[in-house]
Formats: structure tokens, sequence, C-alpha cells
């Protein structure tokens, strides 16, 4: 089967979001152009690498001299929800972040975890490519602009810190009747 390749050009939103409680929450990424719409399941931790290499990025970029804001605008920073229908359309395994210097933009792809099993035909609006070498992961490529980059980065953190609280001892996430902290030896915290 053909892998699929959904693309994005300063998609209408991108945004990263959860669905459950802390502790149990499911992250995705999700792009929207118009009615067309692409979830991808992927880790808390790499939804937090994510964030925090497009902001070291960015300040990279600026430091050479290119307009790039320190900040996002207000009217850039999206505090909805993800949109419905929420469909996963695969688990991100790898990701890269690319700054284009023509276009002045971020190149965001996530890819698929490659699987042996063939996956289920696509949504409408996705595209089967061969361009990758032998690739045959599914993959989302986002290109926005700055601006709408940082304010991505932004909501993104402010996803992860709205989980449960850290451990002092050990930074393990703490439950709200706390949890065996090996830093303790053993002992609830």
């Amino acid at each position: 089967m053909a892998r699929r390749v959904f693309n994005f050009d300063n998609p209408d939103r991108f945004v990263a979001g959860t669905v459950g409680q802390p502790g149990s929450r499911t992250f995705y990424l999700q792009a929207r152009e118009g009615a067309r719409i692409v979830s991808v399941v992927l880790e808390k931790v790499q939804v937090t690498l994510l964030a925090e290499r497009l902001s070291q990025l960015l300040a990279q970029v600026r430091e050479r001299g290119t307009a790039v804001p320190d900040e996002p605008a207000p009217s850039d920073l999206d505090t909805a929800p993800l949109d419905e229908p929420l469909n996963e359309t695969f688990r991100v395994g790898t990701m890269a972040i690319v700054w284009d210097g023509e276009e002045e933009s971020i190149l965001i792809e996530a890819r698929a975890i490659a699987e042996e099993e063939e996956a289920p035909e696509g949504p409408p609006g996705s595209e089967a490519a061969d361009d990758d070498e032998d690739d045959e992961s599914d993959v989302v490529r986002v290109n926005l602009d700055p601006r709408r980059a940082l304010a991505f980065a932004r909501r993104a953190l402010d996803v992860v810190s709205a989980g449960r609280p850290p451990c002092p001892f050990c930074g393990q996430p703490l439950n709200p009747e706390g949890h065996i902290c090996a830093r303790r030896n053993g002992f609830m915290h």
C-alpha cells in the first residue's frame, strides 16, 4: 500500500491538544484546512520536545538577523479545544523541524511509527506518495510562518504543563493520592 502524505501550507489551525484526565491523557497534533482535519497521536515528551525545539530554532534564526518576533501575537494564540471529529490518523514515531530561509517559514514533519502491517485507506484529502526513498511511513507536513510557530509552541507547553505536577524529589508526576517515590526509598509522597 502506498503511504499517505498530508500537506498543509499555513493551515487554518495547527495545535497540540489532549483528550482525557491528567494521568491518562492522549496527546494530539491537529491540522485543519477548511473541512480537512488530520489528527495524529504522540507522546507527551514529543509534544514538549517539539515546542522547545521550535522555540530554540526561532531564537537562533532571530539571532542571525531574521525578523522573527520574541512572543506570539495575542491574535495568533489558540485556546480552543481540538476540532471534532477526532479520528487518529496515525501514531507519530519521528518528527523533524526545518527552517526555510527563502520562504522564512518553518516546516514541521511528523512521521508514523513504522509498522509491519499495512495501514488502512486514508481519509479524503490524503495523497499517495513515493518520494522519500523507500520510506513507506505516513507523514504530515505543516508549513508555518514564525508567528504561528511561536503561538503553537506556547500552546503546546501550556497543554503539557496542565497535567499532574511533578514530584519535588524524583520529578515523576504526582497522583492525587501520591506515588511511591524512588528518591524517598519507596515511601509515599
